[in-house]
């Protein structure tokens, strides 16, 4: 699939797939990382949290970012952000 193809893609669509392979591969820092970038998380980082306490195990962390996911509406730069990272994760990890 050419870049610009994988780009069209509905945002669903794109973020299923990298779930998926990040799924796939145990990748707990795919999911760590977009946590890392939602936009409350961001927040709580500059307040001195951390970002480092998301525990739990694998699942757990993959429902939890699933839930968050599932109902949020984002607004259009962070949904380009994401975008952008789903479709970078993709190119990087799907087997050809």
């Amino acid at each position: 699939m050419s870049e610009t193809a994988l780009e069209d893609l509905p945002f669903d669509e794109l973020r299923h797939r990298a779930f998926h392979i990040a799924e796939h591969r145990v990748d707990i820092g795919f999911f760590t990382d977009l946590f890392g970038h939602m936009p409350g998380m961001v927040a709580i980082e500059g307040e001195q949290g951390d970002l480092g306490a998301i525990g739990g195990t694998f699942i757990e962390t993959v429902r939890a970012v699933k839930e968050m996911f599932g109902s949020a509406n984002f607004d259009p730069n962070t949904e380009a952000m994401l975008r952008a990272r789903f479709a970078t994760y993709i190119r990087e990890h799907e087997k050809k």
